[in-house]
């Protein structure tokens, strides 16, 4: 493999740490729960697209570009680090954001606004064309400009999370501690992709379980053929001989809600949990729903009380402020 040769631009401090979660475990009477902690990062507060960035930014820079380019929600903790990544590597950035800018910003849009990015705002139907087009636009005024898919989801950014399931292994070894599965918020799906992938080259034995915030599993827009693509693009991109196919990938699609960004009573009481008993903040729109499916999984006995899970905390802390109204109902 070529996995230690590619382009990298370094962001941010690894390893992250893996705690044990002693509280929550006893309130819920087993498995053991474990949680590995991306959300402590060392880049604008943290979160997995650090990961992805080191590679997408990598490349950035070898090919001269002078200008990232990427679009998500308006609460997208991605656009968040890309604008901080720029930042860090000299770069300009673009956002391209699909919502109504508000009147007063708060939460990751804040932050965006803070790191100096340029925002443009557009409906969710128009945004991968408008991405494209914020790029030609830069293009024709002289820029150089190096375009990010949404959530840093391609076979670069995927790369980061192979190195993370290599950095996984040898904590696990240190700590001689053996998940049966690994749990995580998934939706773009370089995440997944790469950790699958990760887990085939460390020949991790146990399930790399994803519990989608936005994806199905089944029909005209399935995502795992999405996962699949990813997956064999970035193995041939690291010089790994292996095909993967749908079947690879465990994908839990049963915590939708109301749909993307709209928390519910999973979420509140899944940050309620982490929070009271634990001292550790969940993202209401993925680590929440993520760590509330993964409760839900607890009680209706999917794992035994002997088993072990690693629930992977992918970020996502500035998303809480911009649902503060609704926390004095929910929570306080």
């Amino acid at each position: 493999m070529i996995l230690d040769t590619l382009p990298r631009f370094h962001l941010a401090e690894f390893p992250t740490p893996i705690q044990y979660l002693g509280v929550l475990t006893k309130k819920y009477n087993g498995p053991d729960i474990y949680i590995k902690r991306d959300d402590l990062t060392s880049l604008g507060m943290g979160g997995n697209k650090t990961r992805k960035l080191e590679f997408l930014i990598g490349e950035a820079l070898e090919q001269g570009k002078d200008t990232l380019v990427t679009a998500g929600g308006i609460q997208s903790n991605h656009c968040r680090l890309t604008a901080v990544a720029a930042i860090k590597a000299g770069l300009e950035c673009h956002l391209v954001l699909n919502g109504t800018k508000p009147e007063i910003p708060n939460g990751n849009l804040l932050l965006d606004k803070i790191f100096g990015a340029h925002l443009h705002f557009c409906d969710r139907k128009d945004r991968d064309k408008k991405l494209f087009q914020v790029g030609d636009e830069l293009s024709l005024k002289g820029k150089k400009p190096y375009v990010i898919p949404v959530g840093g989801s391609n076979s670069i950014g995927s790369v980061g999370y192979v190195k993370a399931m290599q950095e996984l292994t040898s904590q696990l070894n240190d700590m001689k501690a053996t998940p049966d599965t690994i749990v995580f918020a998934t939706s773009s799906g370089g995440t997944q992709a790469g950790l699958t992938l990760g887990a085939k080259i460390t020949r991790f034995k146990g399930t790399v379980l994803g519990i989608s915030i936005d994806q199905i599993k089944t029909g005209e827009n399935s995502f795992p053929p999405v996962l699949a693509q990813i997956a064999n693009d970035t193995a041939k991109r690291i010089g790994f001989d292996i095909q993967m196919t749908e079947s690879d990938f465990s994908l839990n699609c049963d915590y939708l809600g109301n749909g993307y960004a709209m928390p519910g009573d999973l979420e509140w009481d899944a940050i309620k949990d982490l929070s009271f008993h634990e001292a550790i903040l969940l993202g209401p729109v993925y680590t929440a729903r993520a760590m509330g499916g993964l409760l839900d999984l607890i009680q209706k006995n999917y794992f035994t009380k002997n088993q072990t899970v690693l629930f992977w905390h992918t970020g996502g802390t500035p998303e809480l402020f911009a649902w503060a109204d609704q926390y004095s109902e929910k929570i306080i």
